[in-house]
């Protein structure tokens, strides 16, 4: 099609203008305004969605790749065609009104001229719409760079702002920051000054970057070389979180230039950017603790700078405090040197290149101990009265940072390694380069209150977080869509590092648990490739969910075994030499990888189907003698209509596994790879079983269709011919095929009767993870009966074993965990005699005041146990508020939120959203708990609906714990009636709050509740 030619058709310019933006008061006409400032000629583009305060003007515009942005532009200027062509033809008169009033019948020649205008019209509307890549203007469409009518936002003083993305412009790069912060623990304020060494890339009159929330009183810009500072203006522009510096001259490519920016802000009072915390000393008074949290947009709100991981820098950071206090950040201190009276300043070494999300820095009273490994010193710092319980994590911190340093071949960079311990903090840790913050629950072990699940908790965050340093750190991912490289990435190496160091642990059982559960929320429609196109703070902040975390890692678990070990290290090895101080996208890893197997698979091409698709596959076997016929599919619940996207075709390249009865020691494993929809295998002989997805180290569901009976009779005769993983594979697989309708809930009680003779935690804990689910959603249906049968049935299988625990600390740490696991159910279900025996001990304990030593870990059982009479509650919370131990406080929380007294579950989750006696970080944790007992779980809904405002401010739309909030309180619905009230309670919030990803996993979850209940109640009534 022909670019529409300028003088067919001749408008004046306000009119193309006017019937543009007929109904947008707020336009400003660039062409009728005085100049504000020089206009960039590549740097605007409409965006819907932001502020209604838009700009025109005229400019250079270069057309950018994103569709959005493009389609958004081409409708905008077809409306305005199509505004023309009405205009025109109202204007020319085609019907002439008779004097009478009525209409005398067109002309020949009108027709004709109508007709042209319209053929006109359509062809210019068909262009905007159907040629490619065009940018269209008044002149027609040109290919790139020419003059087209550009949208910009207002700044909050009025003027126009230069910049309408939310990404940065790729025109300017940070070198180099020179940070200082004032930081005032009694007033609760900061003061700071940041110098930025910036590179110019493309010629251009202004530096955009971000500031959020912090009053800036002064900007200056210094040419390389120069020593005179020229003050310059600069707009801000809340809404993205930015900032314009607008020079006076323009800035020239290759050159560099200093800008300086003086501020100051208050401490935050969330858990983001640079935020105060206080705590209770030794002697019970009040202390505060200021520490940053900058993952993954805050940095913004504690410094102007450039706050996206693709920017990265060095950083000279220099911190004014009080002299009875400490500081710590990312490097070594260098000096310290006195100011005024009372006051000192803390100077540190330049950091290595890196993002500012990794910037870090605490000033508090701490103490700690060291030790020093291959030239690095490791440092574990605490409050003081918690400086015995950092052992454990400094000896875990030495072994794992020489492990990484020998697996990746790359001497961890930093003369300096601390971990500290923040008593107010939201996540688990962040792995800050040189500056790794916990919350305290995760890396203090008191050995006479801390568990087994406590110390493996402890070790898998600090190898985690320690991966980070590697991946993340040295090697970052270049935007958010891609966070599963960081976090995929370490979650994989802390179960990788922990089997290897720590086998005693057992960690490979927690890493099935938590697979399985990341499956749980893949299979939902609201569901999201691992790497996915983000761009939005809370887009960013919903990155962070188990797809990313846990499909990741198990993705690239998947990866090791079919490249085997060696391979996939060599790979990681390429990898981060390649990248090091550098950013990386998926297809780095990839290409990484093909450089090892050089040719002999396209690790890119198999990974691809894997990381670009939401969902999984479920495989289909069909065995006939010799012969096994496999076929994949997508496996997915059929949702409502209106939630539901079809992508059943869809095809992943499936590296399969299996095992057969025919397994001896030298070949027991078989691989197969299935990048069809069927395949045909043949084995070399007819095999008794044959069992697929070996130890669950794929990321699909097997379907054995006839094939099942002959798996449930081999666990019943002889359970021990498959793995404790492969068992509690088989146990997941079977309910979820029963819930999706491919196999019968009969037939997976039916698998189940085995456990009996059950001793692995992995099958026992998945079996009683389903069971669980469904005592749960008929509890709270009101089908008490059916439940009661249910938990009739839990005893029945693991009654005996219940009874054969003992209450001590006593066994290997796997024996530990099943223990803590079993009876803490038992205590909550009154099953078999543990309520009685737990209360006896918890009284004993009572008696004692608390001082009595109760085993760590069966300590939550009894004080669940304990927490059910109103005197156990109060003596719980009076102890909690003065417990020394973490780990014990950890315990009681929980305890505390197992109460069946309404008034006091309301009492704790408002107290701790206020962070008084109970801290805010335990909220999530207290929602979850409450929830899942039948007085609670319309508590837990109802707090949630009258506090939405409160949380979102406290802990951010679309954070971690707002995931878990939300879930959690909604995860129990099964009526259609709670349905509604769901999605109109989310509907009548903001726009960011309905669009929230795990709203909507939250409605999807409810109605497959409500279609569990209405395929199988009738069948488990026959069941039971």
């Amino acid at each position: 099609m022909e670019p529409f030619p300028s003088d067919q058709i001749q408008l004046p310019r306000n009119m193309i203008e006017n019937s543009m933006f007929e109904e947008e008061p707020d336009v400003v006409d660039l062409a009728k305004e005085p100049c504000l400032h020089p206009l960039e000629p590549d740097e605007v583009e409409y965006e819907p969605r932001s502020s209604r305060l838009l700009v025109r003007g005229l400019g250079e515009h270069e057309i950018d790749d994103d569709e959005e942005d493009y389609e958004s532009s081409a409708k905008l200027l077809g409306m305005s065609f199509m505004n023309r062509s009405s205009g025109l033809r109202n204007n020319m008169s085609v019907y002439r009104q008779n004097p009478s009033g009525s209409c005398s019948v067109p002309s020949t020649r009108t027709m004709v001229v109508c007709t042209v205008v319209l053929v006109i019209a359509v062809s210019l509307i068909m262009a905007i719409y159907l040629l490619p890549k065009c940018t269209f203007t008044k002149e027609g469409c040109h290919k790139k760079n020419h003059t087209m009518e550009l949208i910009y936002p207002l700044a909050t003083n009025g003027k126009l702002f230069p910049w309408a993305k939310i990404r940065l412009p790729p025109d300017v790069v940070p070198l180099h920051y020179d940070l200082v912060l004032q930081p005032n623990l009694t007033t609760l304020k900061f003061a700071g000054s940041v110098k930025i060494v910036v590179n110019i890339v493309q010629v251009t009159w202004k530096i955009v970057l971000h500031s959020s929330g912090l009053n800036i009183t002064k900007a200056t810009i210094t040419s390389a070389g120069g020593h005179q500072e020229k003050p310059v203006e600069f707009l801000e522009y809340p809404l993205h979180d930015q900032l314009a510096v607008i020079a006076p001259e323009a800035l020239l490519v290759g050159q560099n230039y200093t800008v300086s920016i003086e501020y100051s802000s208050n401490l935050s009072d969330t858990y983001y950017g640079f935020y105060k915390i206080s705590y209770k000393d030794e002697n019970s008074k009040q202390r505060w603790f200021a520490a940053t949290q900058f993952e993954p947009v805050a940095a913004r709100s504690a410094f102007p700078c450039f706050d996206e991981p693709a920017f990265k820098a060095t950083f000279l950071i220099k911190i004014k405090r009080d002299e009875k206090l400490s500081t710590l950040s990312n490097m070594p201190k260098k000096a310290t040197t006195p100011v005024t009276n009372g006051i000192v300043q803390d100077e540190f070494f330049v950091s290595l290149k890196m993002s500012t999300y990794l910037v870090a820095f605490v000033v508090a009273d701490l103490k700690n101990i060291s030790r020093e490994t291959n030239g690095s010193l490791v440092s574990v710092y605490a409050i003081p009265q918690h400086l015995n319980q950092v052992g454990y994590a400094l000896n875990t911190a030495v072994k794992l940072l020489e492990f990484y340093q020998k697996y990746f071949l790359i001497n961890y960079p930093l003369e300096k390694l601390d971990l500290v311990a923040i008593p107010d903090f939201q996540s688990g840790a962040m792995e800050n380069w040189g500056l790794i913050t916990f919350r305290e629950t995760t890396l203090l072990f008191d050995s006479n209150t801390s568990s087994a699940r406590d110390k493996k908790l402890i070790t898998a965050v600090i190898a985690h977080e320690l991966a980070h340093q590697w991946f993340g750190n040295l090697v970052t991912m270049e935007w958010w869509n891609d966070l599963w490289l960081n976090e995929g990435f370490a979650t994989f190496m802390e179960y990788f590092a922990m089997e290897e160091i720590f086998p005693e642990l057992h960690s490979d059982e927690d890493f099935l648990n938590l697979i399985f559960k990341a499956m749980m929320k893949d299979s939902l429609n609201s569901s999201h490739p691992v790497s996915s196109a983000v761009q939005s703070s809370e887009q960013i902040e919903e990155m962070f969910d188990a797809l990313s975390y846990i499909k990741g890692a198990s993705l690239l678990l998947m990866l090791k075994h079919y490249l085997t070990k060696d391979v996939f290290q060599a790979g990681i090895e390429v990898y981060l030499h390649n990248h090091s101080y550098g950013s990386a996208q998926s297809d780095d890893l990839w290409d990484s990888m093909n450089e090892i197997t050089n040719g002999t698979l396209d690790v890119k091409k198999l990974m691809k189907t894997w990381i670009l698709h939401k969902g999984f596959p479920l495989v289909t076997v069909v065995r006939k003698g010799k012969i096994i016929s496999v076929q994949q599919e997508k496996f997915l619940y059929c949702m409502e209509p209106e939630n539901w996207t079809s992508d059943a075709s869809y095809l992943w390249h499936i590296p399969l596994t299996y095992i057969t009865s025919s397994c001896n020691l030298t070949h027991c494993t078989n691989a197969y790879l299935l990048d069809q929809k069927s395949a045909v295998i043949e084995l070399p002989e007819e095999v008794e079983w044959v069992k697929f997805n070996v130890d669950m180290n794929g990321y699909y569901i097997v379907h054995y269709a006839e094939d099942w009976k002959t798996l449930i009779d081999l666990l019943k005769k002889n359970h021990t011919a498959l793995s404790p993983k492969d068992r509690a594979n088989l146990i997941n697989n079977i309910f979820n095929l029963a819930g999706l309708g491919k196999e019968s809930l009969e037939k997976a009680f039916e698998l189940i009767d085995y456990l009996n003779k059950e001793n692995s935690t992995a099958p026992l804990t998945q079996a009683l993870f389903q069971l669980s689910l469904i005592y749960s959603l008929l509890e709270k249906k009101g089908e008490q009966q059916l439940a009661a049968r249910v938990m009739h049935r839990i005893e029945h299988l693991l009654g005996d074993k219940i009874d054969q625990q003992s209450w001590t600390d006593d066994g290997t740490l796997s024996e530990r965990e099943l223990r803590s696991t079993l009876l803490a159910f038992a205590c909550t279900h009154g099953i078999r005699n543990c309520r009685a025996t737990a209360t006896e001990m918890f009284e004993k304990w009572m008696k004692s005041n608390g001082t009595m030593s109760l085993p760590s870990d069966v300590m939550k059982a009894i004080f669940t146990a304990g927490a059910k009479s109103s005197d156990g509650w109060e003596f719980l919370l009076k102890t909690y508020s003065s417990s020394v131990s973490e780990a014990e406080k950890n315990k009681m929380i929980e305890a505390l939120a197992s109460t069946e007294d309404v008034r006091k579950l309301i009492w704790l989750m408002q107290n701790s959203l206020e962070g008084e006696v109970i801290r805010a970080q335990e909220l999530s944790r207290i929602v979850a708990t409450v929830s899942q007992s039948l007085p609670g779980y319309l508590l837990a809904w109802d707090f949630v609906k009258e506090n939405w405002e409160k949380l979102t401010r406290k802990f951010h739309l679309g954070s971690y714990t707002i995931q878990n909030i939300i879930s959690w309180s909604t995860s129990q619905f099964a009526t259609k009636a709670h349905l509604l009230e769901v999605k109109s309670f989310f509907e009548s919030k903001s726009e960011e709050s309905s669009q929230l990803r795990c709203v909507k996993e939250a409605i999807d979850t409810i109605q497959l509740n409500i279609q569990w209940m209405e395929g199988n109640l009738a069948k488990l009534r026959e069941l039971l």
